[in-house]
């Protein structure tokens, strides 16, 4: 079953960090593009950050740029985020996704969702105090 893995998410303190983890299964990461979605009640999906596995392209969004880091590990088929000072607007269900070919060092993740070959379900992100 081909299918992708969120976890790492819960409840942190503004300032705090989290590691958001997109693990696949079924199929290798290779020469796969994988983004990191974000939704917050009543916002519209925003893509935040992408890596094009084979080339290590990297893509943020202007709103996550410096706080956050993309990275992979094609050993464990694993794809992570880590967000570091993370604030009250950073609070949403994140996604993870992967289309195949895509270069995130364009500047951008695909435009529509159904661009993406695969998609996780989902893992909430809360950051309050």
């Amino acid at each position: 079953q081909l299918q992708l893995v969120e976890s790492g998410g819960g409840l942190v303190q503004p300032g705090g960090s989290l590691r958001l983890s997109c693990a696949a299964s079924g199929f290798t990461l290779d020469y796969y593009a994988i983004g990191w979605f974000r939704q917050a009640p009543g916002k519209e999906r925003e893509g935040v950050s992408c890596v094009t596995t084979n080339t290590g392209a990297t893509y943020y969004a202007d709103s996550v740029k410096g706080r956050f880091t993309i990275s992979g590990d094609n050993a464990k088929n694993t794809v992570y985020l880590q967000m570091n000072s993370l604030t009250p607007e950073d609070t949403a269900a994140y996604y993870c996704a992967a289309v195949y070919g895509w270069d995130c060092g364009l500047g951008s993740l695909p435009g529509a969702d159904d661009d993406m070959d695969y998609w996780g379900k989902g893992t909430l992100v809360t950051v309050s105090s």
